[in-house]
């Protein structure tokens, strides 16, 4: 009886490990799957690995179930032409992100993927960060408004029928907090092992602790397996105490982000400043794979804690098991903004130029509505921010969240218009442009800044501004193989628009053209 127990133990044993390994060969997990991969609840939305995955680039385009995509390509969901005499209001949620466009640029010009690879994930690029990561003209805030509003109207460059509109926002500059309470939140798991993450946050960490001052308060928590703190309440102008503990950090183990998170809220709370920025700036790549139990669970973590005054903002590093839906979904959730990091002169850029609208936030909850009136404008579509958008009876709800702007910060929104012929003929308004927003910290939101937009915004012309955003518009196009897509629109033809541009005084813009250049040969 024994030796028979014994025999059939064994069997099922041997089964099992067959099973297991036919499980295994027959799906593959890309490293640090888990339950908090789709934290937007979208399948798939995650940057896709780079030449480190070890695939062809041509391979893996053709190939639709590479590893990190959870064997399926996501499809963009563009927003579509709206009728205004069945819907005449637009509303959305203020965005200042700009991950999309720095990791487009990673994928080029540090990994040398090719166009035909980049369009088969387009859907990880977000038009609207796209356009914002660049500056525009912009009207300055008038004396008692905390936005200043420059609109233009242009024949649109891809369709004959329509017209382009550019918004551009830009927010008053700030006083400057009593202090920053800045809790450093670094995953040092074992998927930071690389030299684009780990190595390139503790720079980045450090080009912000130059920034700092004896106001400020400084603290890390590390999250692998388990949490530790590694710094706590240290005074701004300590630099070295803060570079000695940076320097010392090594990735290890699993990744338990919801511990890390727990922790840092706590740290961040012991050492609060009232009147000052209170700010977890979390550091990953992302791969959040231990400890979550419930996605729903974490975000409603986060939204609670924004509500107590205590801001959320998170950078992504690296490639290649890159969760790009987790990085937004947090920041989104916890009154943050959401970079990529993909090289010191983007971390400096954060830290250093953009530090104050990086840190401060002057409005919170911003949202936007646009009014059309239907007899100048027929339809409308709204160019990108597909997860922004708001239903119209959230424009009033003070309950409702939505985006933070920091100080000096620009928002810019983009439509493509279908406008009636009258519409040249009048001096009245085709659209008014109502922007509501919270002061930090209150409950309420002040009144609400109405801006008119008519005739007066249209010219034949387009400026260098709008050659310049219809050309990233267009770009974008081509990587979500949009169905608004003009029959052979091309990176060429949009090279030879941006060819025609003087960008001496815009390094970024050329550097929009030096990537388009590579990726169109």
């Amino acid at each position: 009886m024994t030796k028979n127990l014994k025999k059939l133990f064994a069997i099922l044993i041997s089964l099992s490990l067959l099973l297991a390994l036919a499980s295994c060969a027959a799906s593959p997990m890309a490293p640090g799957d888990g339950p908090m991969n789709n934290l937007s609840g979208t399948v798939g939305d995650k940057f896709s690995p780079d030449k480190d995955d070890g695939l062809d680039a041509e391979e893996d385009a053709a190939n639709p179930s590479e590893p990190g995509l959870d064997g399926e390509r996501p499809n963009v969901q563009e927003n579509p032409f709206v009728a205004t005499n069945e819907q005449s209001v637009s509303t959305l949620s203020a965005d200042v992100d700009t991950a999309s466009y720095a990791y487009f640029r990673k994928l080029i010009s540090q990994s040398g993927l090719s166009f035909s690879r980049l369009q088969t994930y387009g859907a990880s690029f977000r038009t609207e960060e796209f356009i914002n990561y660049f500056r525009y003209s912009v009207t300055a805030p008038a004396e008692n408004q905390l936005f200043g509003v420059n609109a233009s109207i242009v024949p649109c460059p891809w369709n004959s029928s329509t017209v382009l509109m550019r918004m551009t926002l830009k927010a008053n500059d700030a006083t400057t907090p009593v202090g920053n309470n800045l809790v450093f939140l670094i995953d040092v798991s074992g998927s930071m092992n690389s030299s684009d993450k780990l190595p390139l946050l503790k720079q980045s960490f450090s080009y912000l602790t130059s920034q700092l001052t004896a106001e400020d308060r400084i603290s890390i928590v590390t999250y692998s397996g388990s949490e530790r703190v590694v710094l706590e309440g240290c005074r701004g102008n300590d630099t070295q105490t803060i570079l000695n503990a940076l320097n010392a950090l090594s990735a290890y183990g699993s990744t338990n982000g919801e511990a890390g998170l727990t922790r840092a809220y706590e740290i961040a709370q012991a050492n609060f400043i009232e009147g000052g920025n209170n700010r977890i700036i979390m550091a990953s790549d992302g791969d959040l794979n231990v400890g979550i139990s419930s996605a729903d669970q974490l975000k409603s973590y986060v939204a609670e804690k924004r509500d107590a005054g205590i801001y959320l903002s998170v950078l992504g590093f690296g490639t290649g098991n890159y969760r790009d839906a987790n990085m937004e979904a947090l920041a989104d959730n916890g009154n943050g903004v959401y970079y990529y990091i993909d090289g010191m002169s983007e971390a400096e850029k954060v830290f250093g130029s953009d530090l104050l609208s990086t840190l401060y936030t002057v409005a919170e909850d911003v949202k936007l509505q646009i009014h059309f009136d239907p007899q100048y404008v027929s339809s409308f579509r709204l160019i990108g921010y597909e997860n922004r958008i708001l239903n119209e009876e959230d424009f009033e709800d003070d309950t409702k969240d939505a985006g933070e702007v920091g100080a000096g910060h620009c928002v810019t929104v983009c439509y493509e218009l279908t406008v009636s012929p009258t519409a040249m003929s009048t001096e009245s308004a085709w659209m008014t442009l109502d922007v509501r927003y919270k002061e930090p910290g209150a409950e309420m939101s002040m009144p609400t800044e109405t801006f008119p937009i008519g005739k007066a915004h249209y010219t034949e012309t387009l400026d260098e501004d709008m050659l310049f955003v219809s050309s990233v518009i267009q770009t974008v196009m081509l990587l979500h193989n949009s169905t608004y897509a003009p029959e052979g629109l091309s990176i060429a033809g949009i090279l030879e628009t941006l060819n025609a541009l003087d960008l001496s005084s815009h390094p970024d813009r050329a550097e929009f053209r030096t990537l388009l250049t590579r990726i169109g040969q």
